[in-house]
């Protein structure tokens, strides 16, 4: 792998134990020269004395080079395994300054990644000196604080959009309903009244499922115990007429799975699992409700029969007004699993979904027992 690829810590600790490296190799090399100098300074000449002898003279001249190259020798060998303990050490060192160095950052990280998985009103707020990860965490709070507002206006403009409409499309369809029940109505009208009462249901529920969705993504102060277990079981007594209408078996696996949420959100949350399963099942299928407990997390499960999905189809399920072929359903209006999954997030849980192998979607929700 190449160095560019090396975490940072790594990348630190390589460049801590170079630098070491490179100062001890230039110090050994310093001090063979000065104690090589020193030697041949002053050993380096026969004494007077011995002049006139020259087999004595050659004898200790020997003898001094002899001493030299084992002094030189011993000292390069001894220098070079203190370099080599040294640098174990200051590659230890290194790894732990450098971790040290880095924890400020390892926080920042963690806190950006809890902060995008929940909530946006969360900031960093990181204390210490006026360093390069404190201006580092200062501007990603700036940004979260401009995203923050951002969102926060995007859900007022649709919470209230959604709910100025309500009041109009409730009366256009009270409006259809007296005119269809008067015995005077044209035979144009009775035909048009059951169709323009339909989109104006389905309208209605296109601004309900809105206003859900905006509340869903704000943040939850409003919590309570609850047994995903009995909002499961009664999202499915509420979709069997449905679901026998259009010849969906509906079977359920339903254990205890506590949380502490929002039961508003829960409950709709659970509805529109169960609706979503009951309604992508053709004639004949099958959906299957599954809740239960595990660890920390409790989870809810559906599992229904349908048209063969590609996994590159899964994601773009979530997004408003989608389903597996790229329509939304007739018999909806598109936010089923948008809402699924903003209420999930907005409990600190997480949404998974995956195609069954003989045509059909698992979606698997899990929230913290505690959020």
């Amino acid at each position: 792998m190449s160095p560019s690829r090396w975490p940072v810590r790594v990348r630190l600790t390589a460049l801590y134990a170079a630098a070491f490296l490179a100062a001890g190799i230039a110090l050994v090399a310093v001090t063979y020269w000065l104690v090589s100098t020193s030697l041949t300074r002053h050993i380096d000449s026969t004494p007077p004395h011995l002049a006139s002898d020259i087999r004595l003279a050659d004898a200790v001249q020997d003898e001094i080079d002899t001493y030299r190259a084992e002094t030189l020798g011993t000292l390069l060998s001894w220098s070079i395994l203190a370099l080599v303990g040294a640098l174990v050490v200051a590659v230890a060192l290194g790894w732990a300054l450098a971790g040290r160095a880095l924890r400020p950052l390892h926080q920042v990280t963690a806190t950006a990644t809890r902060i995008a998985d929940r909530s946006l009103h969360e900031r960093i707020a990181l204390t210490g000196p006026e360093d390069e990860i404190k201006e580092l965490a200062d501007t990603i709070d700036e940004m979260l604080a401009r995203l923050d507002r951002s969102f926060d206006a995007q859900r007022r403009f649709v919470a209230n959009a959604s709910h100025e409409l309500r009041t109009p499309l409730a009366v256009n369809r009270a409006m259809l309903e007296v005119a269809v029940g008067d015995p005077d109505v044209s035979d144009d009208l009775k035909r048009l009244a059951p169709r323009l009462l339909a989109t104006s249901e389905r309208s209605e529920r296109l601004v309900e499922g809105l206003l859900t969705l905006a509340r869903a993504e704000q943040q939850v102060i409003e919590l309570a115990a609850v047994d995903v277990a009995h909002v499961a079981a009664a999202a499915v007594e509420q979709e069997q007429h449905e679901a026998l209408e259009h010849g969906v078996t509906v079977t359920t696996d339903l254990r205890p799975a506590p949380i502490t949420g929002s039961p508003v959100l829960i409950e709709r949350l659970a509805a529109n699992l169960v609706q979503n399963a009951v309604r992508h099942s053709p004639t004949g299928g099958e959906a299957i409700v599954r809740t239960g407990h595990t660890h920390a997390h409790s989870f809810l499960q559906t599992d229904n029969s349908g048209e063969v999905l590609r996994p590159t189809d899964v994601d773009g399920l979530f997004e408003p007004f989608r389903r597996g072929n790229g329509r939304a359903s007739s018999r909806g209006v598109g936010l089923g699993l948008s809402i699924v999954r903003s209420v999930a997030h907005a409990h600190g849980g997480r949404v998974s979904a995956h195609p069954r192998r003989n045509g059909g979607l698992i979606v698997r929700v899990e929230l913290p027992t505690h959020p």
